[in-house]
């Protein structure tokens, strides 16, 4: 396996195309605890082209039924681009503000325990600040929505660094 780039215009092009609407493909998991994950992860789809099929903690979608936590959780997605094994998907790095791009995920939290949400990057400023990082999200659907406009108690970024492929 080798990693390989991670397609971040692609990425940004499915956000913008989808940030308000919902693929008929993908499960709208709206109701059942919020969207925002899902959203992500076919964004980050879209800029990778591969899942993992690992049970339990891979990376993958096939229905509404069949799907891992890591697809439509907030912590689980996060724990899933972050890991240490060097196998099939995406990989993400924590980073500051300053090191993000379009493409990369910021994850919120609202009452400064768990996080909970978690909007994709499609514009960044330069230099980078809350007011010029533009988001594209689910549950609080946005497109080009800046992060200065959410209030949160915590926040985290993660820098997608590339693909894992065969």
């Amino acid at each position: 396996m080798q990693l390989h780039p991670y397609d971040r215009e692609a990425t940004v092009l499915y956000a913008h195309q989808w940030a308000y609407g919902r693929n008929p493909f993908f499960y709208d998991y709206e109701h059942l605890g919020g969207d925002c994950t899902n959203f992500a992860s076919q964004c980050i789809y879209a800029g990778s082209g591969v899942m993992n099929f690992t049970p339990t903690y891979g990376w993958y979608y096939i229905d509404a039924n069949r799907k891992s936590p890591s697809w439509t959780g907030v912590p689980y997605l996060y724990n899933f681009l972050t890991r240490d094994s060097f196998s099939m998907g995406p990989l993400a790095e924590p980073c500051q503000l300053e090191d993000l791009l379009p493409g990369d995920i910021v994850q919120l939290s609202f009452k400064g325990e768990e996080f909970q949400h978690s909007p994709i990057v499609v514009s960044v400023g330069n230099p980078a600040t809350l007011e010029n990082v533009l988001i594209a999200a689910h549950s609080y659907d946005a497109d080009y929505r800046p992060l200065s406009t959410y209030e949160y108690r915590k926040i985290r970024f993660l820098h997608i660094t590339g693909v894992v492929r065969p």
